[in-house]
């Protein structure tokens, strides 16, 4: 057949190496007779793969089985220290740093407060904010083979400046991804902060199987991210999922989104539109930043639900603007699934969720599930370590060069 390359003997066993590096990652360490069922090959097939990635530090020996008839076997597991990667979280606050080992497992963590509107010092923080947490994992930035950094927004991929977020200051200068390289010797990559929630969802969390799904994203800003076949849709300029800026009935037209930074669906149902309820029905509200504020009131509704009129009224009035323009998401992309996450949405837990399910199935055309994301920890940098281990596995797992 014309176009294709038979396997050769050195991709074939390329593919074994490569299945029994998941498989280990999978399960933690494994004898080589365990292997060798996993993967199908033979005993004698297994030893030499091992000792192949071994020799290759890709893997190391690591105790013996126990509790078994017989002699107890040979036990063996991905060499951690084979590669590591870091991630980057950065909002108008703080830049939050983490450094995984090829395992996944994080090994240092620093966080980086960035007060204040100093256009000139981006380069400066990023540096400083992953130093702290190489320094904690006890490497050196030689050591990390790859950088992934969350931000809000998107960097347009015409003009390497960064959109949608223009609340972050420092980060529009059309030569910030120039002076970045320069500082960094490893590859560095960009990606929108509720992007990278997905990621997360979908190899650790609810998105877990799911080749099709739309994540909602509320706590500072509400946005989304959208999995099609597998791979997130980001849009021309990247502002794929900006649904913030939905123009959704309920509130008046915003013109000039990107200059006023919000839009009708976050006008809506974004964390500051849940005090403003609220306030609307009387009840108590916390004098905190809105997000906070939000998570506060709708982890109380929940937990007063149908025992306190005026906060079960707060939990079915937001369950119906959530519900007003996930309707228009709909019936466009037609999910089979919706992640909700974020604290000013997952606050309201299991309660909020099937009052939104209820609400959309009156609005909407199609009936996607919903489910609570189950990322509630640092979900933007699980993301960025996720995003820059699979790649970086890539590479450092193909035994095949």
């Amino acid at each position: 057949m014309t176009g294709t390359t038979p396997g050769t003997p050195r991709v074939l066993r390329a593919m074994n190496d490569r299945a029994a590096l998941d498989l280990l990652l999978e399960h933690g360490p494994l004898s080589r007779t365990r292997i060798g069922k996993l993967t199908g090959l033979s005993k004698p097939t297994a030893s030499q793969l091992l000792a192949r990635l071994e020799a290759a530090g890709l893997v190391v020996a690591t105790g013996t089985s126990e509790g078994r008839p017989g002699p107890n076997a040979q036990l063996y597991m991905v060499n951690a220290r084979a590669a590591h990667v870091a991630g980057l979280d950065v909002n108008e606050r703080r830049i939050v740093a983490a450094v995984a080992d090829v395992t996944g497992r994080t090994v240092g963590q620093f966080e980086l407060a960035t007060p204040g509107r100093r256009a000139d010092s981006v380069v400066r923080q990023v540096t400083d904010a992953l130093d702290g947490a190489v320094k904690e994992a006890g490497l050196t930035r030689a050591d990390i083979h790859r950088v992934v950094i969350g931000t809000p927004g998107a960097f347009d991929p015409s003009t390497g400046r960064l959109r949608y977020a223009s609340h972050l200051p420092g980060w529009h200068s059309p030569t910030l991804l120039d002076e970045l390289a320069a500082y960094l010797p490893m590859p560095v990559e960009y990606e929108n902060d509720v992007n990278l929630v997905a990621v997360a969802e979908q190899r650790l969390g609810a998105a877990r199987g799911h080749d099709d799904f739309v994540l909602l994203w509320n706590e500072e800003g509400l946005g989304a991210a959208l999995v099609i076949n597998g791979r997130l849709h980001r849009g021309f300029t990247g502002g794929a999922g900006e649904v913030g800026f939905l123009p959704v009935p309920g509130t008046p037209l915003v013109r000039q989104v990107v200059k006023a930074n919000s839009g009708g669906f976050q006008e809506l149902a974004g964390a500051q539109s849940v005090p403003r309820l609220a306030k609307a029905l009387g009840i108590d509200t916390p004098q905190q930043p809105h997000a906070k504020a939000a998570a506060t009131l709708l982890e109380r509704a929940a937990a007063a639900y149908e025992q306190d009129e005026a906060l079960t009224e707060l939990l079915g009035q937001y369950a119906h603007r959530l519900a007003t323009g996930l309707a228009s998401v709909t019936a466009v992309l037609d999910p089979g699934l919706i992640v909700l996450s974020g604290g000013a949405v997952a606050a309201g837990g299991e309660v909020l969720r099937s009052l939104i399910q209820s609400e959309l199935a009156e609005l909407a055309a199609s009936r996607p599930r919903l489910v609570v994301g189950e990322i509630d920890r640092t979900p933007v940098l699980r993301g960025a370590l996720e995003r820059a281990l699979a790649d970086t596995r890539d590479e450092v797992f193909d035994t095949s060069r």
